[in-house]
């Protein structure tokens, strides 16, 4: 089976890319799919669910926050998160860049995960809580920067959902071809006809108009035409 997503639960200290940089893991170890490349980022000391794709337009709707997929998060953070914490999270919490906006955040118990390597280390005198961050923005490593400035610095990061998709069945290190859901596909083919409309020059004219009549020794300039966008996003 094949279409034009892929989902994969990607391992701790793996960049979300494919071209080398210096030692470090990168997902050419993991994933063989020629033209496919990560839709949004997850930084190298996170775990969990990324997004891959070989569609350009669908690699802009699910990485950029202007389309507002939720992204939930399981953190791991450091001593027991209270409710004031809770709290402040909700309401959106004041990081250096602006504030954060609201997010939706649960207590949660320890949920059964895969063996981290290495693993966080165990301190007796100081206990550990999991809490549930669902966002729906992107700032440089916000769910971590979110926790700390609330007081309960993140220890263990995972991205368990992005949208309609989740970790479920999808063991560590493993991926596999999914289908995008018919909401997101109509997102797609929304922004493309907007991408459209955006390239097409917005001062036409129309064919009643008496265009003005150029001397044969004289040439009009032309409007340079305005490339397709072939950014492709390679980490988060």
């Amino acid at each position: 089976m094949s279409s034009n997503l892929i989902l994969f639960n990607k391992p701790f200290r793996v960049l979300s890319q494919f071209s080398a940089e210096g030692d470090k893991s990168t997902l050419a170890a993991y994933i063989e799919a020629p033209e496919f490349y990560p839709a949004g980022r997850l930084d190298f000391d996170s775990e969990g669910l990324l997004l891959l794709t070989d569609r350009g337009a669908l690699q802009h709707v699910i990485a950029s926050p202007d389309f507002k997929l939720p992204k939930t998060y399981w953190a791991q953070v450091e001593g027991e998160i209270s409710d004031s914490a809770l709290a402040q999270l909700r309401q959106g919490v004041e990081l250096k860049d602006g504030l954060t906006k609201p997010a939706q955040a649960e207590r949660m118990t320890a949920p059964d995960l895969w063996n981290r390597i290495p693993a966080v280390r165990h301190r007796e005198n100081i206990p550990t809580s999991w809490v549930s961050l669902e966002i729906r923005e992107g700032k440089n490593r916000q769910v971590r920067r979110m926790t700390a400035a609330v007081g309960f610095p993140t220890l263990r990061l995972i991205r368990y959902a992005i949208g309609p998709y989740t970790l479920d069945n999808t063991p560590v290190g493993q991926w596999n071809y999914i289908e995008p859901t018919e909401t997101l596909l109509k997102e797609v083919i929304q922004f493309e006809e907007q991408r459209k409309r955006k390239t097409s020059s917005p001062n036409r004219r129309s064919v009643s108009e008496k265009r003005p009549t150029v001397p044969h020794d004289k040439g009009m300039a032309r409007r340079p035409t305005r490339p397709k966008s072939t950014s492709r996003t390679h980490r988060k």
